[in-house]
């Protein structure tokens, strides 16, 4: 079942607001985790796609694609706090060429919007490659119910998540100073609107909770940069690595532990990877899952 069509039979709009499609739904029977390093971001992530089966297998003709990026901080792309502006448009181009309609790219900034649009050079090579970049405003958010949440009942996010056919995230591999380090599923915050300050405490239960809601197919975990230290905004070229590697996957729990593991956290010393792979998200143990490795 698409996610049209589920939300066509299960979800409707209450005085709590939108109920999504169950989580599960986007969950794969074999998981799979693609690790590419070493090439420019274009050549990594059509490799990586590739050995995943092509991008066919996750965009159709037709689709209507949500694409999140992290465009949160005022930062140049070599601080590594935002995500690569050349892999998004490579993921642009890769979804308009297998048929998509359409490809929208929004984030909610954590510094001035406009700035943030401007000096991570997002929108600048995404709208060249095809894609519709728009900033958020607070209209754009609905009330929604969180079906089986632990800590959040609902919570206000942007409409479109509902609307589009598929959701491909696309977070930078970071240092942050609360849960430790920032992947695939803290990247979601940029879909939400309200005092997102109440998400980071509890943080683990939270986080969870909203990705309940917001499903990503299909995940691409940006380490080209890694911010080391200092996170998430950094400011600093000396806290950042250049490591030149993708972590790409549909099982999201599987992809923010591989990511972990490639920083040189041990997974299963993050709670909300825990909590998530508790509660049926995905796959936490990469010694069970090990991912297929390419290098150019």
């Amino acid at each position: 079942m698409d996610r049209r069509t589920f939300l066509k039979s299960a979800a409707l709009v209450t005085g709590a607001g939108m109920i999504a499609r169950n989580p599960l739904l986007a969950a794969k029977s074999a998981p799979g985790v693609v690790i590419v390093k070493n090439g420019s971001p274009r050549e990594m992530v059509a490799r990586a796609l590739e050995m995943l089966g092509g991008i066919s297998q996750f965009v159709s003709e037709g689709d209507y694609i949500l694409l999140k990026p992290n465009i949160s901080w005022d930062r140049r792309p070599e601080y590594a706090a935002t995500s690569n502006p050349e892999l998004v448009a490579a993921v642009v181009r890769l979804c308009l060429d297998a048929g998509a309609r359409k490809v929208l790219i929004v984030d909610n900034t954590c510094n001035d919007a406009r700035r943030c649009y401007k000096n991570t050079q997002i929108p600048e090579y995404a709208e060249k490659a095809g894609a519709d970049v728009r900033f958020v405003r607070d209209s754009h958010f609905v009330d929604t119910k969180i079906p089986g949440a632990t800590s959040l009942e609902h919570w206000l996010i942007h409409a479109e998540v509902f609307k589009v056919d598929k959701i491909i995230n696309l977070p930078i591999l970071k240092h942050h100073s609360l849960p430790g380090l920032t992947i695939g599923f803290k990247n979601m915050m940029g879909l939400l609107g309200g005092n997102r300050g109440r998400i980071h405490r509890p943080f683990a239960e939270n986080i969870v909770d909203i990705n309940r809601v917001i499903v990503a197919d299909l995940t691409i975990v940006d380490a080209i940069r890694v911010l080391r230290r200092n996170g998430p905004s950094g400011g600093n070229l000396n806290d950042v690595e250049e490591m030149n590697t993708l972590i790409v996957g549909t099982d999201r729990v599987l992809v923010d532990a591989w990511s972990a593991r490639i920083f040189g956290t041990d997974p299963e010393s993050m709670d909300y990877l825990k909590l998530a792979h508790a509660a049926g998200m995905g796959e936490i143990d990469t010694h069970k899952f090990p991912a297929q490795q390419y290098n150019f």
